[in-house]
């Protein structure tokens, strides 16, 4: 009955194993019933187990009341097929042949339209692949009313060009904010990238709309593509949730997620479909770890909560969960016929651009958030300015008027620390005791002085005093009595020295010296005379 629903022709049809049968030909040599949806590759009879290179015939009969107009919804088989219902060849894709030279695999899923008569109905489908790992049927075929099919078909389309439309969209505009904003963030760039390469995916997986508009391109480069954006996909959707929040996860984890993203990618571009789909399922489980690693990521993300982690942990959640769900529905192990029961979890593919639209429309979100509290942000920094500007004149005054103040009291503080370095400095030069130079001065004043005498060809002469029975002075009377005594000294010298470039230096202990410039040898001893008289009075 196709009053309400569409039936999926899901169960076991008759499969017969490289043989080509066509309608009203003898049902002879059948390996037995096969599991639809499907592959081959391990299918098992008395004739052992099969690959996924040959070709074979599946063969369903169908039971209706009445005769009526109906439709069957055909999706992408593995990898080239012919299509009878009642004897009448309603469909077909690419070349169906006994090896790969005679093979044109294509995918195309459409509708057939047939009409059903009361009672037993045939469906016969001829299927060869020597360009895929996986062969046979290996997605649900759909039987209705024509209507229904139709209405079905047209939706399927008309979703994934919505998503796709919408992401390559998306996508465009993120890589030209990232262009006009690179150094601030590149989050956009990664962000736009993995919209782009799902959109494409979208064009090439599914309803395989790409096909619609070139039937005549090459099959094996448009799987290519459709496992580049797969492989590339990866590594790039973990390099955005790392530019948004870098501290939660291992550089190192992102490294080997670049590199073997780029040898597979690489492993694509130089083998054909049939070596490179081999590999595949090493990807796929690498994939499912990356994807529990930023899920984990995530739960510490929303645990510390980081500023908006919650909208943009929404998106990402709808966006690994839906990638899950298509590693897992397209991978090896739901279409080996031992594990059929994980289509009862996994029961939808082509998921992955559904996600990553409502993960971009959370992102957009964000985007949108941040724009708004950047506006607001401006509105109240143009409220402050407008305030400071009716008060400009004003403050201009007031940090004028500080200003001079500052200037005259660093200009004060700067007289004042001159004075005191100019007196640390003579402090420095004189001898506390007696009050004339000391030998620091002495070492400085003779070493210039007997450069200007020697360009000028002038006498110059030093007067060397020791006081005689100094020590036995102090022995007897005491240190204070010898500070006393070389107190008076000094006075002596410092009073008996006239002319302003001679100079009286305390050279030690009980030891003076006297410099005289310009001075020649009979005028030093009149003068080393006249000190000598002057200390013994």
């Amino acid at each position: 009955q196709f009053a309400n629903d569409v039936v999926l022709l899901d169960g076991q049809w008759e499969f017969y194993w490289n043989r080509l049968l066509s309608p009203g030909e003898a049902e002879t040599d059948m390996a037995g019933y096969i599991d639809v949806p499907g592959s081959w590759n391990k299918y098992a009879s008395n004739k052992g187990t099969y690959r996924g290179d040959g070709y074979a015939t599946y063969r369903l009969t169908f039971i209706i009341e009445k005769d009526e107009g109906l439709a069957l919804k055909i999706p992408r088989l593995r990898t080239a097929y012919k299509l009878w219902v009642n004897g009448e060849l309603t469909a077909a894709a690419g070349e169906v042949g006994k090896d790969k030279d005679t093979m044109i695999p294509q995918y195309l899923p459409q509708i057939s339209f047939f009409d059903a008569r009361q009672g037993e109905n045939e469906i016969l489908i001829q299927v060869s692949n020597f360009h895929h790992r996986i062969g046979g049927i290996t997605e649900s075929l759909k039987l209705g009313g024509e209507s229904q099919i139709i209405d079905l078909k047209l939706k399927s389309i008309v979703f994934e060009l919505i998503i796709f439309g919408s992401l390559i969209c998306i996508g465009t505009y993120h890589i030209a904010l990232f262009f006009f904003r690179r150094k601030k963030d590149s989050s956009p760039m990664y962000f736009g990238l993995f919209c782009i390469l799902i959109g494409i995916r979208t064009m090439l997986g599914g309803e395989c709309f790409f096909f619609y508009l070139f039937p005549e391109f090459s099959w094996e480069i448009a799987h290519k593509i459709l496992t580049l954006t797969y492989y590339l996909g990866v590594p790039i959707m973990l390099m955005f949730f790392v530019s948004i929040f870098p501290e939660y996860f291992n550089r190192y984890i992102v490294k080997t997620a670049q590199i073997i993203g780029g040898i597979f990618a690489l492993i694509v571009i130089l083998t054909p479909a049939r070596l490179f789909t081999v590999v595949n399922f090493l990807y796929q489980i690498w994939s499912i770890y990356i994807i529990i690693y930023i899920l984990c990521a995530f739960a510490k993300i929303l645990i510390n909560k980081e500023k908006d982690s919650w909208l943009i942990g929404l998106g990402a959640l709808a966006l690994l969960m839906s990638s899950l769900n298509d590693i897992v529905f397209f991978s090896p192990w739901m279409n080996n016929n031992d594990l059929v029961f994980l289509r009862t979890f996994f029961k939808i593919g082509n998921l992955t651009s559904l996600g990553q639209f409502i993960f971009a429309c959370t992102n957009s979100l964000l985007i949108l958030k941040w724009f708004s509290d950047s506006m607001e942000q401006e509105e109240v920094m143009i409220a402050k300015l407008t305030e400071i500007n009716t008060r400009l004149d004003e403050l201009v005054f007031q940090r004028t008027k500080d200003l001079a103040e500052s200037n005259q009291k660093i200009e004060y503080q700067n007289l004042e620390l001159e004075r005191k370095n100019q007196a640390l400095l003579r402090l420095s030069y004189k001898d506390p005791l007696t009050g004339v130079w000391n030998r620091r001065k002495y070492n400085h004043m003779i070493e210039r002085e007997w450069r200007r005498c020697l360009r000028y060809q002038s006498p110059i002469a030093l007067l060397f005093l020791d006081i005689d029975y100094f020590k036995r002075l102090n022995d007897f009377y005491g240190h204070m009595a010898g500070d006393e005594c070389l107190i008076k000294i000094g006075h002596v010298l410092k009073n008996s020295l006239s002319r302003s470039t001679d100079m009286a230096a305390r050279y030690g202990g009980e030891e003076f010296i006297v410099l005289l410039s310009e001075t020649g040898k009979e005028d030093a001893i009149k003068t080393a005379e006249m000190l000598r008289q002057k200390i013994e009075d």
